[in-house]
């Protein structure tokens, strides 16, 4: 099957199971690649098999030191960079539509920290998952599995 022109990048994100997660809702849309940067940890891991379901054997993933230099990186080769963050000037995630011929990369953040603030500085874009509630703020793996369908929905 073709991939989508759509990489994930997890910033710093400390558990195995939102990794898993992250691998398991790739393989369901056809993501390209997971990138997994910093402390994120890297199969195989037994936590990150019981929630991936084998997704980790059918994504392709690599793991870089330094989210940021990968990024930066990624930019300079024509990458689009999509932080998905709440921040200053974000974009709803429902107002974003893909450019055909463009290749993306989305960046998703540490479960406390968030995503890099170097990154969020140098990224074209920054989604934001509109949310009422009183938490405003979701699970990584559960924002990362949003906004890769809402990519996904463009081309699927």
């Amino acid at each position: 099957m073709e991939k989508l022109p759509l990489s994930i990048l997890a910033d710093n994100v400390r558990s195995m199971y939102n990794i898993g997660a992250m691998f398991r809702t790739a393989d369901a849309f056809l993501i390209s690649e997971v990138i997994l940067a910093g402390i994120s940890g890297c199969p195989p891991h037994p936590e990150i098999s019981k929630t991936a379901l084998g997704a980790e054997e059918s994504v392709e993933w690599r793991h870089v030191d330094d989210a940021f230099e990968e990024v930066r990186r990624m930019h300079e080769e024509g990458w689009i960079i999509c932080v998905l963050e709440q921040a200053h000037d974000s974009i709803p995630l429902q107002n974003f539509v893909p450019s055909e011929g463009r290749r993306y990369l989305l960046v998703v953040g540490n479960e406390v920290k968030g995503v890099d603030q170097r990154i969020v500085d140098m990224a074209d874009l920054v989604i934001e998952i509109p949310q009422g509630g009183i938490k405003h703020s979701l699970n990584v793996s559960v924002s990362a599995g949003i906004a890769m369908w809402q990519f996904a929905s463009h081309y699927l």
